[in-house]
């Protein structure tokens, strides 16, 4: 299966002979730079490009093309590197223009075997006025190869960028890359062919430029990921590309835009900027009117999978047109701000009609802007609501609420789904427009449940005793999902509850008898389940590393692990909290998952030995919460948790299914 990575994730590499190969719908140059520990690069030696292609165990193409292939040979790699960063520049415009990202199809590059077995994919999305970019890092840890999506663009070209890794002579190495491309033209770009009539274009009508303002260049595909790294709003520095958290980073199932991506452009040609997933499949509209929305719409080889692409549609077509709307809405305000102060600036404005004139004059046309961004508002929420309407009775139970009829017929699966819904995510212009919040599987972050306490959207303080309650609440929704949604036998849960506070919440996973072992308590419980999930990560490890797989012991638990910390740190000395901090780094790789249900205040005693924890964790919460930044275009997302309806048997019905399926398996 193929890990479809956002900025900032990595992804274990079991090969050590790979393919890289680079999509990008317009000529691009491929570089290739070995660094240390640190990725500083110590001289041009240790940088592939198109002047000097072949390093040990690294080639490079030798000239620009919009699809590249470079090949990496890890084991033939000098012993002293540790990092391998992929580097993608836009050649100068024509007229010695500097060329920019923004202006271009989103690049694509794939991680492949020597069979072409794709193992990792990432979209570079979130790029504007860049024209150099560290797409990815291939890196060492702990004699294992890694990958990594970093995204990271430079405004400056490759001069800054080398510069950055610490390269003596950057701008002289550039300079010379810069005529090596030169001398070699670059391969031709297919043109693309027309598009069908009724193609339908999700993207969001921009706010019409005012009459002093140039229309604005068009913009490419935009990210996938909805929240920071943090799950808090994160700033966009001068030069940077806006940061890709994983909604939330998980690996799954093959990305089909790689193969289905449109025809690049020829240069100064036009750009389809529609998101490679949203083509629709649904008859022409009748002219004028919007289309009829249909549910899976979207590109895949299964119903799932082009559900799941359907949703992150909408999911971008809900952030574009609210983020078109805002900025329609700052333009009036800017521009009555200037009209204003020009008729206070007037002398011959403050005495008489004329002022009063002109000011109204402009506060019409005020009026008249914010109207008209809101009518493009209404008819695009108008055709989202339209198709959610469509689109949530048709979600499978991975993807449903809890509340969806789907659950009546659930039998548990025989495989695991390419995605797991975690609540929904919604805008304060568009509150009844709600996309599904969906992370990919296998899970490859921990979530972190604030039980701590939360103020309301209402600006009230939520009791604290209702929030711990609802917070395990929310955390036995979710386990009892990853248990509905794998394989009998697939899934197994563990938990720690050291005062024994949860016993109530956690009683839906007791009766139904879904968990390794009833629920640990106390200190000693603690560190007894800590270690022997430790041991587990250990062994899976040694036995990967070894490609021993099949020599684990007998009666080894292959099954995917989630462990539940209920009341955390109670319970928890320094030794226990590394331990918990080596699950959270080693154990997703290895099928080890982590959630934890805590108050971050009454956490801070432990200062800077629990902050990698924190921040690597996905921060959820059990009361609708406007938490989630959205690095795109800044949005700040309200994400509401799944919880079971009051009174609902619904969740009791699933995981009883769910044991009974077990018990069968073990006969």
């Amino acid at each position: 299966m193929t890990a479809e990575l956002v900025r900032g994730q990595n992804h274990p590499l079991s090969q050590s002979r790979l393919e890289i190969r680079i999509s990008a719908g317009t000529p691009i140059v491929a570089v290739a730079t070995l660094g240390d520990e640190s990725g500083k690069v110590h001289g041009v030696e240790r940088v592939a490009h198109p002047d000097a292609p072949a390093l040990p165990g690294l080639e490079v193409p030798r000239q620009a093309a919009a699809d590249h292939r470079l090949a990496v040979d890890l084991d033939a790699l000098p012993d002293a590197v540790h990092r391998v960063h992929v580097l993608l520049a836009l050649p100068s415009a024509p007229g010695g223009r500097p060329a920019r990202f923004g202006a271009v199809a989103a690049p694509f590059v794939a991680v492949t075997g020597p069979d072409g077995t794709e193992a990792v994919s990432y979209t570079v999305t979130g790029l504007d006025a860049e024209s150099a970019v560290v797409a990815l890092e291939l890196y060492r840890r702990q004699g294992a190869w890694k990958v990594r999506a970093v995204g990271q663009g430079y405004a400056g070209g490759l001069a800054e960028l080398l510069t950055d890794q610490g390269l003596p002579a950057a701008h002289r190495l550039a300079n010379s890359i810069d005529e090596a491309v030169a001398r070699g033209p670059a391969r031709p770009v297919p043109a693309p062919p027309p598009r069908p009539d009724g193609g339908r274009s999700r993207q969001a009508a921009a706010p019409a430029p005012g009459p002093d303002q140039q229309a604005p260049a068009p913009r490419g595909t935009l990210p996938t990921q909805p929240y920071g790294p943090q799950g808090t709003h994160g700033a966009r520095t001068p030069g940077q590309s806006a940061p890709q958290s994983p909604y939330p980073e998980g690996a799954g199932a093959a990305d089909p835009s790689f193969a289905t991506r449109p025809p690049a452009p020829t240069a100064g040609g036009p750009i389809d900027y529609d998101h490679p997933r949203r083509r629709t499949a649904a008859p022409s509209p009748p002219p004028g009117q919007p289309a009829r929305p249909v549910a899976g719409d979207a590109t895949g080889w299964s119903m799932d999978e082009r559900l799941y692409n359907q949703v992150w549609g909408m999911f971008e077509d809900l952030a574009r047109t609210t983020a078109a709307y805002r900025s329609a809405v700052d333009f009036a305000d800017s521009r009555m701000e200037k009209e204003l102060d020009q008729v206070l600036s007037d002398p011959r404005n403050r005495i008489g009609g004329g002022g009063d004139a002109a000011r109204e004059a402009a506060r019409a046309r005020h009026a008249q802007l914010v109207a008209r961004a809101e009518e493009a508002l209404d008819r695009d929420l108008a055709q989202l609501a339209a198709e959610a309407e469509v689109v949530e009775p048709a979600l499978p139970p991975a993807y449903a609420r809890w509340d969806s009829p789907v659950w009546h017929g659930y039998r548990v699966p025989a495989e695991i789904p390419m995605a797991l819904r975690l609540g929904d995510l919604h805008l304060p212009e568009a509150a009844r427009v709600r996309i599904p919040m969906l992370v990919r599987l296998p899970l490859e972050r921990g979530l972190w449940i604030d039980s701590g306490r939360t103020p309301s959207l209402d600006g009230d303080m939520a009791d604290s005793h209702e929030v711990r309650r609802l917070a395990l609440e929310t955390a036995v929704a979710h386990a009892g999902r990853l248990l509905a949604v794998h394989p009998a036998g697939g899934f197994t849960v563990h938990v720690v509850d050291p005062a024994g506070s949860g016993a109530q919440a956690l009683a839906p996973l007791v009766r139904a008898d879904v968990l390794a072992a009833p629920p640990a308590r106390g200190a000693a419980g603690v560190a007894d389940v800590l270690a022997r999930l430790t041991r587990h990560v250990d062994l899976v490890q040694m036995a990967v590393r070894g490609g021993a797989a099949d020599a684990l012991p007998p009666g080894f638990d292959t099954a995917q692990h989630l462990l539940i910390v209920n009341d955390f740190p109670h319970g928890f000395d320094d030794r226990a909290v590394n331990r918990l901090r080596y699950l959270v780094d080693e154990g997703p790789a290895v099928g080890v998952h982590l959630m934890v249900i805590a108050d971050r205040e009454e956490s801070a005693d432990y200062g800077p030995l629990l902050d990698p924890l924190w921040r690597s964790l996905l921060r959820l919460t059990p009361v609708p919460d406007d938490h989630l930044a959205d690095p795109w275009v800044g949005h700040a997302w309200t994400y509401e948790p799944p919880l079971v309806p009051p009174g609902s048997q619904v969740l009791q019905q699933v995981l009883t299914r769910v044991a009974a399926a077990r018990r069968a398996r073990n006969r």
